[in-house]
């Protein structure tokens, strides 16, 4: 089991000479020297570099590093242990892994637990990839689209989805029968101290209640707790790795530039579905 081609749809074999995958209809891609493969086509790339850029990326990766989001991690690691421990051996696959720290800390978990998983991340954004491989050499991750993912049909045993966009298709073809979706989704007043400082009008995320076609709803699992952060770099880390970076006036910015100490609710909702 492993990545495909993503322009053929068959699998690919390494050629040990050439350091190279490739497909029965010959397709090739470079293994980077980081360990990742780069399975983005150009012509279905939305612009020169898709995805989080390099100072995002390296922002975020700072902020998980420090335990920002470890209750987050550790309440994904109990649920993946939990729906997975009937499986010795199970595939997981992380849709929009970024740099990676997700991904590697449930396989340690599950690698405690006694299983030898085989886990697998892909990402659109290279300098995200290229971290992750760097970072966490025994996990597959690849550069590559959930438009397209490139993935065998029913190949992974739990598909996880961490704050990506969610294509419920291509989601439903990857997962096994019977196998898992874990998607984690913003609480309602999930970094709301942070909003307190952008916006003059701070507003609450909305509630959603989502069904996908071809998977059952299982659970919702909230997770709660609160920040205090009182270092300006880990402040702007936080901020850098939300989609607030990008849509917050100058102004707020600027308020939140000044801040010395910031206190802040975090909450996210890990939701589990079963492909029916």
């Amino acid at each position: 089991m492993g990545f495909i081609c993503p322009i053929c749809k068959g699998p690919l074999f390494y050629a040990e000479k050439e350091h190279a995958f490739r497909c029965p209809k010959g397709h090739s891609y470079d293994l980077a020297s980081e360990g990742y493969l780069y399975l983005l086509p150009p012509n279905r790339k939305h612009s020169k570099m898709p995805g989080d850029d390099k100072k995002m990326v390296a922002a975020r990766k700072r902020c998980l590093e420090r335990g920002t989001y470890q209750i987050f991690g550790d309440a994904l690691n109990q649920i993946v242990c939990r729906y997975l421990s009937h499986k010795d051996s199970p595939v997981i696959l992380d849709a929009g892994c970024g740099e990676g720290w997700y991904t590697n800390g449930l396989k340690e978990a599950l690698l405690k637990e006694g299983k030898t998983p085989e886990v697998f991340g892909f990402d659109i954004s290279k300098f995200a990839v290229k971290a992750a491989a760097k970072q966490y050499p025994g996990i597959s991750f690849a550069v590559g689209s959930s438009f397209e993912i490139p993935f065998p049909d029913c190949g992974t045993a739990l598909l996880l989805d961490v704050f990506s966009p969610v294509m419920p298709q291509e989601f439903l073809r990857v997962v096994k029968p019977g196998g898992i979706f874990l998607l984690a989704v913003p609480g309602e007043r999930h970094l709301f101290g942070y909003k307190e400082i952008l916006y003059e009008h701070p507003y609450e995320n909305e509630h959603r209640e989502t069904e996908y076609d071809g998977f059952s709803f299982l659970e919702r699992i909230p997770v709660r707790g609160e920040l205090e952060l009182n270092d300006k770099e880990a402040i702007m880390d936080l901020f850098a790795m939300t989609p607030y970076a990008w849509k917050t006036p100058r102004e707020g910015i600027e308020r939140l530039e000044q801040t010395e100490t910031l206190k802040t609710e975090i909450a996210f909702d890990w939701i589990v579905y079963r492909k029916d």
